[in-house]
């Protein structure tokens, strides 16, 4: 019986060996499968570095963190995050600074409800390693109001209200396919408004991003995927501002088979990240 028993849990052994369970594996835009070295390797060079991430997938946040703790052993980093908005800047800084702890953080800023699991280290990292931590997405009630009324309902905003935008008016390109994307999503209920409140976020990150790197520093950015996916959204601002600079995107998907990057994402970005389909959600 007890030889039985053990050529079991041996067989169960070499079984789940041989099945290879990987729960990501990371590609080039071409398709190829890349090492974590090499795509340390790729970027270490990059201006900026725009991250893509599913706001709730774990692989993509320890990944973050990952490059950013390995990229700051090499490079003088500022980092900054979509999830932050502008007008919280103030309350970030004095978390940095010791200023007040992380209960006056979650108390005064607007924070994600996986904060405190998923970008709650990196804020730290910066604090920890006395790193600029920039928050560079729009304040969400001016991109419910350019939703709602347009571009130019912004112009009416106090010369206060407009230090937490870009400088108006924003370049727009309604023809950019992820924009006609969005469209395509509602075609019943169509809002030419809805595109325009994505692109105000991209073009405030983008602004804010530019505004904070300094020569010589390295900008990484954490972002939803859909942001910087294909080379549009803050990509496509940061072009518009300075074509010579160098930007790296990473973007994040999920396949039931990580072996293998499918068709549709090829492309998506100088980097992929494949994640098992079932894996974990933060939230």
């Amino acid at each position: 019986m007890k030889f039985i028993l053990t050529s079991l849990i041996l067989l169960a052994s070499l079984s789940v060996s041989a099945q290879k369970l990987e729960a990501y594996q990371l590609y080039n835009k071409k398709g190829r499968k890349v090492s974590f070295k090499k795509l340390i390797k790729s970027v270490k060079e990059k201006d900026i570095i725009l991250f893509g991430e599913l706001h709730d997938n774990p692989i993509a946040h320890w990944m973050q963190l990952k490059l950013t703790q390995q990229l700051h052993a090499e490079n003088e980093l500022v980092l900054g995050a979509e999830m932050l908005e502008t007008d919280d800047q103030e309350v970030l800084n004095q978390y940095l600074h010791d200023e007040i702890n992380e209960k006056g953080l979650d108390s005064l800023a607007r924070l994600w409800v996986n904060h405190k699991t998923d970008y709650q280290p990196l804020v730290d990292f910066a604090k920890a390693n006395q790193l600029q931590f920039i928050a560079t997405n729009i304040p969400r009630r001016y991109a419910s109001l350019v939703y709602k009324k347009g571009f130019k309902a912004l112009d009416s905003l106090s010369k206060k209200e407009k230090s937490f935008l870009p400088p108006l008016p924003i370049a727009y390109d309604a023809d950019l396919p992820g924009y006609k994307k969005m469209m395509e999503m509602m075609p019943d209920h169509a809002n030419p408004n809805f595109p325009k409140a994505q692109a105000i976020k991209d073009a405030t990150m983008a602004y804010f991003i530019l505004k904070n790197r300094r020569e010589g520093q390295q900008f990484i950015h954490y972002n939803g995927a859909y942001h910087s996916d294909n080379f549009e959204g803050i990509y496509w601002y940061i072009q518009q501002a300075s074509e010579d600079l160098k930007v790296a995107t990473i973007s994040t998907v999920m396949q039931k088979d990580v072996g293998k990057l499918e068709k549709e994402y090829k492309g998506k970005a100088d980097f992929i990240l494949v994640v098992d389909e079932e894996m974990t959600n933060t939230y």
